[in-house]
């Protein structure tokens, strides 16, 4: 073999061995895409995923009342879905403690709802029907309007 053949064959080697780098790097980033995948999915969907009844709503309420506070929230509860800590289904009263417990007072429109001659009749106007009776009644309309807007100042006040 003549020197140049040698050379030849050298560059043939440091080319080859170029190019095992190469295919080996491309499987290692092909390895990482579906991990990098998997992490794609946003913690927010984990824990959507994991919500029962009106969880979602809560959500909502407090992702539009305290986005920053709620973030970390949702990525720590992400966290704890993906680690296997949190098994169970969080319903929008659970949601609810847990936010309330970390001093994040999420405000959610609620109605009570009362039977009243076989229909279901919201507290306000079950309390409204009353008043308009007992100012009907006579003398005693003006102690029952009193008792009655206190009722409804309470509520007001009470509603979260």
């Amino acid at each position: 073999m003549t020197e140049e053949d040698k050379e030849l064959e050298l560059l043939k080697a440091k080319r080859m061995l170029e190019m095992q780098k190469n295919i080996s790097q491309r499987q290692r980033i092909q390895e990482v895409k579906p991990e990098s995948q998997a992490q794609k999915v946003s913690s927010r969907d984990i824990v959507l995923k994991q919500l029962g009844y009106r969880g979602e709503e809560v959500l909502q309420n407090a992702e539009s009342q305290f986005p920053n506070d709620t973030k970390v929230i949702v990525e720590k509860l992400a966290e704890l879905i993906q680690g296997g800590e949190i098994t169970e289904i969080i319903d929008g009263g659970k949601l609810l403690t847990l936010f309330r417990s970390v001093g994040i007072r999420v405000r959610v429109q609620t109605t009570i709802n009362v039977e009243q001659d076989g229909k279901m009749v919201s507290w306000s106007d079950k309390l409204k029907g009353e008043s308009k009776s007992l100012s009907e009644s006579g003398s005693d309309s003006e102690s029952g309007d009193s008792q009655v807007e206190a009722s409804n100042n309470n509520f007001n006040e009470n509603n979260f």
